[in-house]
């Protein structure tokens, strides 16, 4: 199972290692919080791993926490990686027993979720005791925040720097002296929120249900993407596609995205971009493809809560099935192998960072290097 720890660390850290050039990781670079800018570089992209089951982005929060703090203090990769392991399961742990109510609720998993995670994360590295580990996560839950609101815009990537950063300050809130119940912070989470806190389960492991993706947008267009790529040659054109109800929570926008940072959250408008280019690239969101969004205007997207959260089906006009996806591609059912990962990796990066972790004993400062 540490093998997809790695495995996820080292998809994040290519994620960041190209995702620092675009504006949103530029803004907060130069804030000169490190945390909130490698954060906020890491999710840029929208191309990170993805936990499905709490639909939040594990990752996106606690690797970088993990990352800068543990190159700050001089630690190795693999207590790096130890920390993040503990951080991941932390956040997954919440993420899921907080689902569906934060996404019901308008609010964005991964950002709500991430402080606590973190904070986990940086109160490992710190060495703290059990009552100080407790209440770095109280302080994280009590400055938890993060809305949907900021999805097709730069600040989705934001919000998670926030709470990566914000989860690092709660840890060393903590290590100074502050106290925080935890019980008392996490009932008004949850009254808050509509969410539940949760202590992770080993039985349960995040790590066996996290996607990689393939694609560089929203995880729940991925279903439709993959379907519209079966049904490209295919003698019946798609009128309508149908996907679960979440999928339209998180991939909301119309078949006419004004730009790029839309484009990732349209259902209507990926589906017809697959249909006359092939899957996205990230290329493919530099701009709007007009001939996209014409032929998007013609697609239904339908919700349907009787298919899985993230299957999608593609319908003719007469009702047909065209094609359908249950689980796509970088999904647990479908992982990418290992020539799709490093191909992933060497598109974002380069083809060494696929054996950055080779040595556990690496310097943690020699891994950030990477995306400094």
């Amino acid at each position: 199972m540490m093998d997809d720890y790695r495995t996820a660390f080292l998809d994040w850290l290519a994620c960041a290692a190209r995702g620092r050039r675009e504006p949103a990781a530029r803004a907060a670079a130069a804030l000169g919080d490190p945390v909130l800018a490698a954060a906020t570089a890491g999710h840029v992209l929208d191309f990170d791993d993805t936990y499905l089951p709490g639909v939040a982005h594990l990752s996106a929060p606690t690797a970088p926490a993990a990352l800068v703090l543990g190159a700050g203090l001089g630690r190795s990769a693999r207590e790096v990686l130890d920390a993040y392991r503990a951080g991941f399961e932390a956040m997954g742990a919440l993420a899921r027993a907080s689902h569906p109510a934060l996404y019901d609720g308008h609010f964005h998993p991964t950002a709500v979720c991430g402080g606590t995670g973190a904070a986990v994360v940086a109160a490992r590295l710190l060495g703290l005791d059990r009552e100080e580990r407790d209440s770095a996560a109280a302080i994280a839950l009590l400055n938890a925040s993060g809305l949907r609101a900021a999805f097709g815009s730069d600040g989705k990537a934001l919000q998670v720097g926030f709470a990566a950063a914000g989860g690092v300050h709660a840890a060393r809130l903590a290590a100074a002296g502050a106290r925080v119940p935890l019980g008392k912070a996490a009932d008004g989470f949850g009254r808050a929120t509509g969410g539940r806190f949760a202590e992770p389960e080993p039985a349960r492991a995040a790590i066996g249900r996290n996607w990689i993706k393939a694609w560089p947008c929203c995880l729940q267009t991925h279903g439709a993407i993959e379907a519209a790529g079966r049904a490209r040659d295919g003698p019946n054109p798609p009128a309508a596609v149908a996907v679960h109800p979440l999928s339209l929570q998180a991939a909301s926008f119309g078949p006419r995205p004004e730009d790029g940072l839309q484009a990732k959250f349209s259902i209507a408008y990926l589906t017809a971009f697959t249909l006359l280019h092939g899957p996205p690239t990230l290329e493919s969101f530099e701009g709007v493809d007009r001939e996209a969004c014409e032929l998007a205007a013609t697609i239904q997207v339908r919700a349907d809560s009787g298919l899985g959260e993230s299957e999608a089906l593609l319908l003719d006009a007469s009702g047909e099935e065209v094609a359908r996806v249950e689980a796509a591609l970088g999904s647990p059912e479908r992982p990418l192998d290992t020539q799709g990962l490093e191909a992933k990796l060497a598109g974002l990066a380069h083809p060494e960072l696929a054996h950055a972790l080779d040595d556990p004993d690496r310097p943690a400062s020699e891994l950030l290097a990477y995306i400094d």
